[in-house]
């Protein structure tokens, strides 16, 4: 059995056996068990009480947190050519048509995410056994099938991004890093707990939530009260 290190043992410690129903408190303890050389994210597990094996107890939807995640991401589009110009000013990285398909099935995925107009959905089908593993599957569902370029890579250029329950029923999301401002970590947390809260799937019957916790990338897990957020 591995040995736990110092640090381990010593963040394990402080959180052990604690449920916290103050929100700055908890993001405070996460910020001091950070203690890695490397900047760590910061990740919500939400287990709810859904389903997802039923269509009306799934959860997949878009949030733009207020102070971003710490990420900067490199958004490829597939289009045709009379909007290429616009996606480019946009700020597009990867910009293609045919040429773009056959990178992708040739396994050359340099971006990570992929926008897409709908003229182009009947092309994608082949892509399906590449993307798809990787949750790179543009949909109209996560708005990465849009035909309003400009204003679609501009948001998710500004922090945008899909999350969505496994198949188990738990949302598992990144909403900062480390070295953000505690004050910047509860406003991101907050806006996060809201859009899982009002994309409440119509079949959850009950309870929604059954826990929460936060942690960091080598962290402790830090539990949160369900009545944190009322």
């Amino acid at each position: 059995m591995q040995k736990l290190s110092r640090r381990q043992t010593e963040n394990i410690e402080i959180t052990k056996d604690k449920v916290y129903s103050n929100l700055e408190e908890a993001i405070k303890i996460l910020k001091q068990t950070a203690t890695t050389k490397f900047i760590e994210s910061v990740e919500l597990h939400a287990n709810l009480n859904i389903d997802p094996k039923y269509a009306d107890q799934q959860l997949r939807t878009t949030v733009t947190l207020p102070h971003g995640i710490g990420k900067q991401l490199t958004i490829a589009v597939l289009t045709n050519d009379e909007n290429f110009e616009e996606a480019k000013i946009a700020g597009a990285d990867l910009i293609g048509n045919e040429e773009l398909i056959d990178n992708i099935i040739k396994g050359n995925i340099e971006f990570d995410l992929l926008i897409t107009t709908p003229n182009m959905m009947p092309k994608l089908a082949k892509l399906g056994r590449v993307l798809g593993p990787k949750g790179l599957m543009p949909s109209p569902k996560s708005g990465t099938v849009s035909s309003t370029l400009h204003e679609t890579i501009i948001e998710f250029k500004k922090g945008k991004f899909e999350y969505k329950a496994d198949k188990t029923g738990i949302v598992h999301v990144s909403f900062g890093k480390s070295d953000f401002a505690e004050n910047q970590l509860v406003e991101n947390l907050q806006a996060l707990y809201n859009s899982i809260e009002k994309n409440r799937p119509s079949g959850v019957k009950g309870k929604y939530f059954k826990s929460l916790f936060i942690c960091t990338t080598m962290g402790p897990s830090i539990k949160l009260d369900l009545n944190t957020f009322v």
